[in-house]
């Protein structure tokens, strides 16, 4: 997997630079910047435990994976081009949805993706997704990064960023107010509101587990106390006999002076299911995903379910699918052209087809337009093009 583009272009003798960047450089250059959060965790206990986090993840991916992207060149769309082909097969075990899928999980999960470009003679010929938890930067002195470490079972294998051409990784990232490096990953914004529904969803399965109700008091009204026997002896035959959903209502025989007190939740202490719902609503919303597309009770935002999922893909969806493409644009422009830009295909979103209906109806009612500037108002280029 890890062949990468290597070249012996000599650096210009004069280049531009940041006044402030060498001041960041200076922290740590040449050693590699860890990570500065624990992504195994937002992984485990956000994504792979929180229902909520990994559908809202799910969703967006899935959406974004399904965007058909256009290459233009010059404004021209372009049917052929080594780029399409190399998006529509990135390596052999992906397809292009398989591959903005894996990039978009990242970035919702961990605030970074790494991307990395496998050349034959210096033209990237498959393209691969690296786990973000594995990677570290190494700044150099320019203050960007100069290298990137990979780490795998104990082994780290350096890859050192090409000074020309097209560079081995692509770092994806959301902005980051407090690190110079690494984007600042969704989950941990609704950290808290994750903690509070997992615990919640805890305290539920451990309510069910005690027969669906907080457990009572056991008062002995005979002369003395019990002796450390009959203590352990009484408590065990409770937890056989009565504690658990299977011995939810079975009849409890007492004797000896004793008498059991049940115990019972106040409205306040029940009120904790209107603080789960009011956490899933944060996580939808560090997410960008609509509430009322997951089923969440209690929103009222939007009118009905349409509009809220034609808000996912504005807010959402398509400014992370318009973030991916240039990027991409942008780091393989060495080796395909530097006049190419990879946007979003809005036509064939379904969720926005009223949207496009209303805006074609008010282009063709514009009789002060002429054809060219009705099919640029669209989206489209002169006819013939």
């Amino acid at each position: 997997m890890f062949s990468f583009l290597r070249s012996s272009r000599l650096r210009p003798a004069e280049a531009k630079a940041s006044r402030t960047a060498a001041l960041v450089a200076l922290l740590a250059q040449g050693r590699p910047r860890w990570t500065p959060r624990d992504y195994a965790s937002l992984a485990r206990e956000g994504f792979a435990r929180n229902a909520v986090a990994y559908r809202a993840v799910r969703m967006v991916s899935e959406a974004v994976a399904s965007v058909s992207f256009v290459l233009q060149e010059e404004g021209r769309d372009l049917d052929r081009h080594p780029l399409l082909d190399l998006m529509a097969r990135p390596n052999p075990r992906q397809r292009q949805a398989d591959l903005l899928e894996a990039v978009c999980g990242h970035l919702l999960v961990a605030g970074n993706a790494y991307l990395e470009a496998v050349a034959i003679e210096e033209v990237p010929r498959e393209i691969h997704v690296l786990r973000p938890d594995r990677m570290k930067v190494v700044p150099g002195t320019d203050g960007w990064a100069a290298a990137y470490d990979y780490t795998l079972d104990g082994r780290t294998l350096r890859i050192p960023q090409a000074g020309e051409g097209v560079e081995p990784v692509l770092h994806l990232s959301f902005f980051n107010p407090l690190d110079d490096h690494y984007g600042f990953p969704p989950l941990e914004a609704a950290a808290q509101a994750l903690d509070l529904h997992n615990a919640s969803g805890a305290w539920n399965k451990a309510l069910i587990d005690n027969a669906a109700r907080p457990s009572g008091a056991l008062i002995y009204g005979g002369t003395g106390s019990l002796t450390d026997d009959q203590f352990e002896r009484l408590k065990g035959e409770l937890e056989a006999s009565f504690q658990g959903a299977a011995n939810a209502g079975r009849p409890l025989l007492l004797e000896g002076g004793l008498d059991w007190k049940p115990l019972s939740l106040t409205p306040k202490d029940m009120d904790f299911e209107a603080a789960r719902s009011g956490a899933a609503r944060e996580i939808a919303l560090a997410l960008g995903v609509p509430p009322l597309l997951l089923g969440i009770p209690g929103d009222a935002t939007y009118a009905n379910y349409a509009e809220a999922n034609r808000a996912l893909w504005r807010q959402t969806v398509i400014p992370m699918a318009r973030k991916i493409g240039d990027a991409l644009c942008g780091w393989l422009a060495p080796a395909f052209g530097t006049g190419l830009t990879l946007v979003p295909d809005l036509d064939l979103v379904e969720a926005l087809a009223q949207e496009r209906s209303a805006l074609w109806a008010r282009v063709s009612a514009a009789d002060f337009l002429t054809e060219t500037e009705k099919r640029a108002a669209v989206g489209y280029g002169p006819a013939g093009d």
